[in-house]
């Protein structure tokens, strides 16, 4: 297992530093797709360290800096206190511990969400302190490059992708979470922090909101879907326009990771994406 003192910090905050002097903890937590997880306990505070040990090697610094602009600017994210390079050279990301995922599912928490990712699209529109820092680390990628790397490989799939491409014609104008789900959010003592911010960028929100009722609906249910994306619609003033485009982006999306493993999939799970498919004109069934 990884040690702190191992790690070749390129930037740190002081008083952690000096907190690292004492005897800590590390315990391991539930690992992403992209990244090992382990929760730093010190006698007087929590930490989070993550370790880009896999495949997947975002900007790590400017991931760093981007955390920092959104905390300083009240946005609901782990603060950042340092990152740099373990005796592996993967790159590490030093953050406060603010709880555990959401394990229940109500209205109260899907209104929530709602509002939460509302307000992070919104953010790159309303900064004015942090934009300097905002315009150095967010990064615009190609849409399609982004999101669906390897959907050339796959004859079935591709040319539906380009034609909802021309279709919906992508705004990469706001701050957007990139994977906003139930996963990526926290609590502790009534407290609700996004986290797993590797795919911040601008982007286009109707996306991002897309793919976060998607996730619900798949995992959690269509009621609990069809909820959450009304409450999306509601608070963003209906401006989430071509729905059904978006969300067959999405489903395609989901199928090319699951093609590859890298999705949770049981038969329930299976059932739902098929219903999805058999009600949006962009989609058949066949392509799962």
């Amino acid at each position: 297992m990884i040690q702190l003192d191992s790690i070749n910090w390129v930037q740190l905050d002081e008083a952690v530093r000096h907190e690292m002097k004492q005897a800590y903890r590390l315990i391991s937590l539930k690992p992403g797709l992209e990244a090992e997880v382990m929760r730093v306990e010190l006698p007087d505070q929590l930490y989070v360290l993550k370790i880009w040990n896999k495949e997947s090697r975002p900007d790590i610094g400017k991931q760093y800096e981007l955390l920092s602009a959104l905390a300083q600017s009240g946005v609901r994210v782990s603060r950042p206190y340092g990152w740099g390079m373990d005796q592996h050279q993967n790159q590490v990301l030093l953050m406060s511990y603010d709880g555990v995922p959401v394990s229940r599912l109500d209205r109260n928490i899907l209104s929530r969400m709602a509002q939460t990712l509302h307000e992070i699209h919104q953010y790159s529109v309303n900064v004015t302190d942090h934009r300097e820092e905002l315009e150095a680390n967010l990064p615009r990628y190609d849409f399609v490059d982004y999101f669906f790397p390897q959907a050339a490989e796959h004859e079935d799939i591709y040319p539906i992708v380009h034609d909802l491409m021309k279709r919906v014609q992508i705004r990469q104008e706001h701050l957007i979470h990139g994977d906003y789900n139930l996963g990526n959010m926290v609590e502790m003592n009534g407290q609700y922090t996004i986290i797993d911010w590797t795919n911040g960028q601008y982007g286009d929100p109707r996306y991002d909101a897309a793919w976060s009722v998607f996730l619900i609906r798949i995992y959690n249910g269509e009621e609990w879907g069809h909820f959450y994306q009304t409450e999306l619609q509601a608070v963003s003033n209906h401006m989430l326009d071509e729905e059904s485009a978006f969300e067959a982006l999405a489903w395609l999306r989901w199928v090319l990771l699951s093609r590859g493993g890298g999705v949770p999939r049981d038969a329930e799970v299976t059932r739902r994406v098929l219903n999805i498919a058999a009600h949006n004109p962009y989609l058949h069934a066949s392509l799962l």
